[in-house]
C-alpha cells in the first residue's frame, strides 16, 4: 500500500512492518536497515528469527533486489544478522543486549572538567566552612564575621511584624520594584545623611547583601584579563569574587593611615585597573581606619586617572570612641565612587538586604542584573526594615551595639594581653569587628591552624587576605563580636598556648588534621 509517497509491507503474520518514504533524501536501503536493526533491538525480531530472503523482501517492497542486498550487508556489518547458505538469513542471538543493567553502564561524570577554571580555587569553600565550624558547639570562633546573636533586637522586630501583618497585609508577601522598595530607599536615604552623604533615592538599590553587590561590580566591569588594585591585605571574599569573574587582581600595601596612595599612583599609571576596591573605615581584616588626607588623595588619584573607586563600608555605623570620618562617597563632587553597604553586620546576616549608592547609569545595570539574578530582595525584609529606620529604634540599636562591642574589643584586648606570647602584637581598632595579630616570624601557620583547632579555637589565617596568597601567614584575623567574654578569654588563652606550641614544634612534621577539622579557617 502507497500513501503520500509511504509504502507499508508486512511480512511474516505482521511481526515484521517495513515502511518506505520514496520521497525522502534517506537511501531505500538506509531505510530497510535501519528499520529492521529498531525491530531488532527492541526485541520485535527475537533471536534465531528468520529475515524473508533477499528476492522475496525485494519483490514484497517493490525494490530491486541489490537494494536488499545492501541493506542486509549493513547489518550484518553491525553484528545483528547472519546467513548460512542453505539455512537463510537469521537475527544473531542477543547481540544488541548489554552485558548487564544499563544503569551500572553509566560511569560518574566528571564534573571538575566542566568548571570554570576562574571559580576553582583553594579557598573556594572557605566562607561556607567558617559558616558551619561556628554552629558547632565546641568550638570558639573567632573566623567569621558574624554579630552576636543575643544582641539581636527580636522583640522589638516581632512587634513591627505584627503590625505590618494588620497594615501591610497581603503586600508584605507580594512583589517589590527590581530597584528596591520606594519607602525603604527614603529610610536609607535619611541613614546616609547621618554619613555626610546628602543623595536621591534613585541613586540607590537595594541587594540582597553588600556581597550580591561586589558581584554585581564584577560583572559590570570586569572582562576576563582586566586589571583591579585592592588593598593588601582585604576582604578575601572581594578578592575571589574579582577573580571568578576573570581579574588580576594587584594588591596596594596599607598602614596605620590606611592605603599607601604613593605606591596606588604608579600602579594606576602602570595597569590601567578597571576599578580600586577599598574598605576605607574599619577595614576588613586590619581594622585600619584611613584618614581624610588619604582619602583625599584617592579621591583625586581616581579623578586625575578616571578609575573609578568601589566603597565597601559594612562597618561605618560601629565607632567606638573619636570622630567619625566621611565615607569616600560623601566626599566624592564627581560621581566615581560606587558605595556598598549592609544591614548584616548592624542587625543580623538572615536578612540578606544591603545596598548600593551610585550614578543612574550604575543603578540602571544594577538593577538589570537583579532582575537576571532573583528579580528582586524578598519583600517581608524590606517592610520590615524600613519600619525599623522609620520607628527610630534603628538608631537605639547602633548605641547599644557599640557599646557592648566596645566592651568585647577590650575583653579581647585584655586577654591578648594577659596570655601574650613573645612575637605577637596587634593595634587597637577604633570601631568594626576586627583584631589584626601579627605572628612571631618563626611560626609554622599550618600548624598553628591544626593545633588551634585541637584546641578548639578557629579563626582566620592571614594569607587569605592577599591577592597572590603568599603573603599573610604571619597575620591572624581575630573577630571578637560573636563569642561572648568567657568565650574570649578562654579562647584567647588556647590559641595563645598553640601559637607557643606552634613555635616548639617548628621543625616537627606537621600533625595529622584529617580526621578533625579542615585546617582552612
Amino acid at each position: 500500500m502507497v500513501i503520500g509517497g509511504y509504502q507499508s509491507s508486512y511480512i511474516k503474520g505482521d511481526k515484521m512492518c517495513i515502511q518506505l518514504n520514496r520521497q525522502a533524501e534517506t537511501p531505500i536501503y538506509l531505510q530497510i536497515k535501519n528499520q529492521i536493526r529498531d525491530m531488532i533491538v527492541a526485541e520485535v525480531l527475537p533471536e534465531d528469527f528468520l529475515l524473508p530472503p533477499e528476492r522475496s523482501l525485494a519483490r514484497t517492497l517493490g525494490v530491486n533486489r541489490s537494494t536488499v542486498m545492501k541493506a542486509y550487508q549493513e547489518l550484518k556489518a553491525d553484528g545483528l544478522i547472519v546467513s548460512h547458505v542453505g539455512q537463510g538469513t537469521v537475527v544473531v542471538p542477543q547481540v544488541f543486549k548489554p552485558s548487564m543493567p544499563r544503569e551500572r553502564q553509566v560511569r560518574e561524570l566528571p564534573w571538575y572538567q566542566f568548571f570554570n577554571e576562574n571559580i576553582t580555587t583553594n579557598s573556594e569553600h572557605l566562607i561556607s566552612d567558617i559558616m558551619s565550624l561556628t554552629n558547632c558547639d565546641k568550638v570558639i570562633s573567632f573566623a567569621g564575621g558574624f554579630p552576636d546573636p543575643t544582641l539581636f533586637p527580636m522583640e522589638q522586630l516581632e512587634a513591627l511584624q505584627g503590625e505590618l501583618f494588620k497594615t501591610a497585609q497581603c503586600m508584605l508577601y507580594s512583589h517589590s520594584p527590581v530597584e528596591g522598595n520606594p519607602a525603604l530607599r527614603e529610610s536609607i536615604c535619611q541613614l546616609l545623611a547621618r554619613r555626610q552623604m546628602t543623595v536621591p533615592s534613585r541613586e540607590i538599590g537595594i541587594l540582597s547583601g553588600s556581597q550580591q553587590g561586589l558581584d554585581f561590580v564584577a560583572r559590570i566591569f570586569i572582562n576576563p584579563g582586566d586589571t583591579v588594585v585592592v588593598e593588601e591585605p582585604s576582604f578575601f571574599g572581594a578578592i575571589q569574587i574579582f577573580r571568578s569573574a576573570g581579574a588580576r587582581v594587584i594588591g596596594v600595601p596599607i598602614d596605620k593611615e590606611g592605603i599607601r596612595t604613593d605606591m596606588l599612583e604608579a600602579l594606576l599609571i602602570r595597569h590601567k585597573p578597571k576599578f580600586i576596591y577599598t574598605l576605607p573605615t574599619f577595614q576588613n581584616p586590619s581594622g585600619v581606619t584611613m584618614t581624610m588626607a588619604r582619602r583625599s588623595q584617592v579621591l583625586t588619584l581616581a579623578y586625575q586617572y578616571q578609575v573609578p573607586v568601589v566603597e565597601d563600608d559594612p562597618y561605618g555605623e560601629l565607632p567606638f570612641e573619636g570622630v567619625s570620618l566621611p565615607p569616600l562617597k560623601a566626599l566624592d563632587r564627581h560621581g566615581y565612587v560606587i558605595y556598598l553597604s549592609t544591614f548584616s553586620k548592624v542587625l543580623f546576616l538572615g536578612l540578606r538586604v544591603g545596598w548600593v549608592v551610585a550614578a543612574p547609569a550604575i543603578i540602571s545595570k544594577f538593577a538589570h542584573l537583579k532582575q537576571l539574578t532573583d528579580l528582586h530582595v524578598n519583600t517581608p525584609s524590606q517592610l520590615l526594615l524600613d519600619q525599623y529606620i522609620r520607628s527610630g529604634l534603628y538608631e537605639k540599636h547602633l548605641l547599644l551595639l557599640r557599646q557592648e562591642y566596645a566592651a568585647k574589643r577590650d575583653c579581647m584586648l585584655a586577654a591578648l594581653e594577659k596570655y601574650r606570647v613573645p612575637g605577637v602584637s596587634w593595634e587597637k581598632p577604633a570601631g568594626g569587628y576586627y583584631i589584626w595579630c601579627r605572628l612571631p616570624k618563626q611560626i609554622s601557620r599550618h600548624k598553628l591552624v591544626a593545633n588551634a583547632a585541637r584546641r578548639g579555637v578557629i579563626f582566620l589565617p592571614g594569607e587569605v587576605c592577599y591577592p597572590d596568597g603568599t603573603q599573610g601567614e604571619s597575620f591572624a584575623r581575630l573577630n571578637y563580636t560573636f563569642a561572648q567574654p568567657e568565650e574570649i578569654q578562654k579562647g584567647i588563652n588556647q590559641l595563645m598556648q598553640a601559637v607557643q606550641e606552634s613555635m616548639q614544634l617548628v621543625e616537627e612534621p606537621e600533625w595529622d588534621m584529617g580526621s578533625y577539622i579542615r585546617p582552612i579557617v
